[in-house]
């Protein structure tokens, strides 16, 4: 099978469910909204959204195995599965605040090697395949070639998940801030590291991030020659949720903030 098929099938996916999600926008009422976990939901749309990605890659991959954020947490070794978040940026969606997306990556043996993301506001569709380089609307992506930290716009999220952290993570956030043009949080993870790809921005930092937050960023930084680690500097984001990205001068400099703030308080 060849990577044109996976990345087909990834995009008709992605654009089915993005579709869905663009057409209920506005139309959610609160009984069609749950808590998972504090300040953390799930509306009938990104389970609907989960769905219809889904269906349309087990139509053609029927024996790939699934990690989706909303249903599917096959973990038992496959040579292939995908990693969905059927919508990032869920409480901007409820809020009909403009940012949110659909992200999906298909893992080979442990390895990514495919990254769909869309904006579904934009109608941007961001797309990467290992040694294949990234693409925005089809067009080639390169990360920015600013170098200087005082010259970069540095994108984050507050560890929602993590607020016992909130003390050193603000820590961080003023260190960086001082040293930075500015800095944003604009509630999606995947689209922030689509944006890094691009040259939108130079640099991110979050803490405990799921791998469906993290794995197709991943894979569009890397193939649009920028730098992904966990605080420790090693590739263990998608595990440790801890996620250091940027152009390669820039995420030397936030990862060395990282490390100051955060030894002996997280596993990096």
């Amino acid at each position: 099978m060849s990577g044109n098929e996976f990345l087909h099938t990834a995009v008709r996916a992605a654009k089915s469910a993005g579709q869905f999600i663009k057409e209920n926008l506005g139309r959610i009422s609160k009984k069609d909204i749950a808590l998972k976990q504090a300040s953390d939901f799930v509306t009938l749309v990104d389970k609907e959204s989960e769905q219809i990605i889904i269906h349309t890659i087990k139509e053609k991959y029927s024996h790939h195995v699934f990690l989706a954020e909303e249903s599917i947490k096959e973990t038992e070794t496959g040579e292939y599965r995908w990693i969905i978040d059927p919508l990032d940026g869920t409480t901007n969606y409820i809020h009909q605040y403009p940012v949110f997306s659909v992200s999906l990556a298909l893992e080979y043996k442990k390895e990514i090697i495919l990254g769909v993301t869309l904006d579904i506001v934009k109608n941007e569709l961001f797309t990467a395949e290992k040694g294949r380089g990234a693409f925005l609307n089809e067009k080639p992506i390169r990360v920015s070639e600013v170098t200087s930290l005082k010259d970069s716009l540095i994108t984050t999220g507050f560890p929602f998940r993590r607020k016992e952290l909130i003390d050193a993570y603000l820590n961080l956030f003023k260190n960086v801030f001082n040293k930075v043009s500015d800095l944003r949080r604009a509630g999606s993870a995947a689209l922030d590291l689509a944006y890094l790809a691009c040259g939108r921005c130079e640099g991110f930092f979050e803490i405990g991030l799921s791998q469906w937050d993290i794995a197709a960023g991943a894979i569009l930084i890397k193939e649009a020659g920028g730098v992904i680690t966990d605080f420790g500097g090693e590739p263990d984001y998608l595990l440790t949720g801890n996620i250091v990205a940027g152009t390669p001068a820039v995420h030397k400099e936030i990862l060395s903030e990282v490390k100051s703030v955060f030894k002996g308080i997280i596993d990096q």
